[in-house]
């Protein structure tokens, strides 16, 4: 256990704050709710949005940016998408401050606007009010935009990365001359996210849909992919919602066929933001601090230099001159710390931002030609020769990579129970925890009673579901879908 970190065991949600804190993730705001996210954490971030903005731009996707204020009476024209936001909207109704000699600083009443102004929750109704505009034909489609923003959301409970009064996210609006391809579009975009999180993020998800009062507020469907955390609580990592006509009808969105005949536009919409942060910390970290997956870490290798003079000193920079830029060649993310400071100290702090690899080399290693490589994933070290330390490193990062994404796939499925009975279902939930696989009859009473009973969720309708032969968990009725359930973030 690292120092000042409260065990796992002992309190998971002050654990993860820990962590957060600690690894010099983020920090809190002076605005309740809000959070700074420090260098290292954004560093992480970086790489995540890098990773996701490389596959969509592979598929034909291209960025903008819209504005971050929006008119009231545009989340007018979409009632049942704007009652999703309503309570967390923040709004502008002024453009000024004044001093006032008793007050101090107040806010200007002769600048009251003539229209409040919505702070961006999401952007679906900004933007369509721009495709009206942008779609005329036909050859205006598909229109395959995204942007990387801040969004606003008033959030009553908030915690670090993982809900926020203000966040990063993406959000791509897509719009489509058919059905047939908005549909595809937004499997698309939930197999990317898979990928995205499977294969840089090495955490396994579940992909599926959500049930029809789990949906996005004005989506015809909504897909998901849902991860199992280190307390076994699920994580909504990421969304793909078909918008079927819904907001081309609300702006007007009409284009001309190849017929000549006028057509709505059909539509998606997708998001993943900052609390993918926060689901690599609960999904990989322990009680020493986070565990980083190599392809999403700032730093790949940290190298810490080990001397008592300066004449040691010397002999490890020249010896490392030898080694760094063949790494670096390799594209290795490294980190050299000359900190004065003990080695103990720093390779507790180096394994609390969850570094994958950790290089020593002092007058020891140097007089047998070799280098001390230390893994975070596990808790051993081992001397490897100069010559083949370039290959070594390589190796070692992609096996981490590979180890903790089978270390957590593991977890999550010894960890999914399929259950019978109701009764088995409640003892579950409440004892163990997890995700449980069974029937679901289809009713929103059954999911409602369910949730009130338990607090546990429907989180995914799997895409590979097999509801034949099943029975509703509660009420015992033929089952429409085979759902997963489980408490969640």
């Amino acid at each position: 256990m690292s120092k000042g970190v409260t065990p796992q065991s002992k309190d998971y949600a002050t654990w993860y704050t820990d962590v957060v804190t600690k690894a010099e993730l983020a920090d809190y705001g002076p605005v309740k709710g809000t959070m700074v996210i420090r260098p290292y954490g954004f560093a992480l971030w970086e790489l995540i949005k890098d990773s996701f903005d490389m596959m969509i731009k592979e598929n034909g996707h291209v960025n903008a940016y819209f504005p971050l204020f929006i008119p009231k009476s545009f989340l007018a024209k979409e009632a049942e998408h704007v009652e999703g936001f309503a309570k967390e909207c923040a709004i502008v109704t002024h453009t000024r401050l004044k001093s006032d000699v008793e007050q101090g600083i107040v806010v200007d009443p002769e600048s009251k606007l003539e229209e409040e102004v919505i702070v961006r929750p999401t952007s679906e109704t900004v933007i369509w009010s721009m495709y009206k505009k942008w779609i005329q034909s036909y050859r205006d489609l598909p229109l395959l935009i995204n942007q990387w923003a801040n969004v606003v959301r008033w959030e009553m409970r908030t915690r670090l990365f993982l809900r926020t009064t203000e966040f990063l996210w993406q959000e791509g609006h897509t719009a489509h001359a058919s059905a047939k391809e908005a549909q595809e579009e937004t499997l698309l975009i939930l197999e990317l996210y898979r990928r995205l999180a499977e294969e840089y993020l090495a955490m396994p998800v579940y992909t599926g849909l959500k049930s029809e009062s789990e949906k996005f507020a004005g989506a015809d469907l909504t897909y998901c992919i849902e991860a199992m955390m280190g307390d076994k609580r699920a994580l909504q990592a990421g969304t793909s919602h078909n918008l079927g006509q819904n907001f081309a009808k609300a702006f007007d969105v009409t284009f001309q066929n190849q017929d000549n005949i006028e057509e709505m536009v059909y539509a998606t919409s997708w998001g993943i933001s900052t609390r993918l942060v926060g689901g690599v910390i609960m999904t990989h970290g322990d009680d020493k601090g986070l565990i980083l997956p190599p392809k999403i870490a700032p730093y790949q290798v940290v190298i810490i230099p080990i001397y008592r003079d300066k004449k040691d000193e010397q002999s490890v920079k020249d010896y490392l001159n030898q080694i760094i830029p063949s790494l670096k060649m390799k594209g290795i993310r490294i980190h050299e710390d000359w900190r004065k400071g003990s080695p103990g100290f720093k390779f507790n702090e180096w394994e609390m931002k969850g570094v994958p690899l950790r290089l020593e080399v002092g007058p020891k290693d140097i007089e047998n030609n070799s280098v001390v490589v230390a893994r975070r994933d596990y808790s051993e070290k081992e001397a490897v020769q100069k010559e083949s330390i370039v290959e070594t490193v390589s190796c070692l990062l992609d096996d981490i990579q590979t180890n903790l994404f089978e270390k957590a796939k593991n977890f999550r499925d010894s960890n999914t129970h399929t259950v019978s009975s109701y009764n088995e279902f409640k003892d579950i939930i409440s004892s163990k925890g997890g995700f449980i696989k069974c029937g679901w009859d289809g009713t929103e009473e059954t999911e409602t009673a369910i949730k009130n009973d338990t607090k546990a969720t429907i989180r995914v309708i799997p895409i590979d579901e097999k509801p034949n032969g099943l029975k509703c968990i509660y009420s015992g009725k033929e089952a429409k879908h085979e759902v997963i359930f489980a408490k969640a973030y």
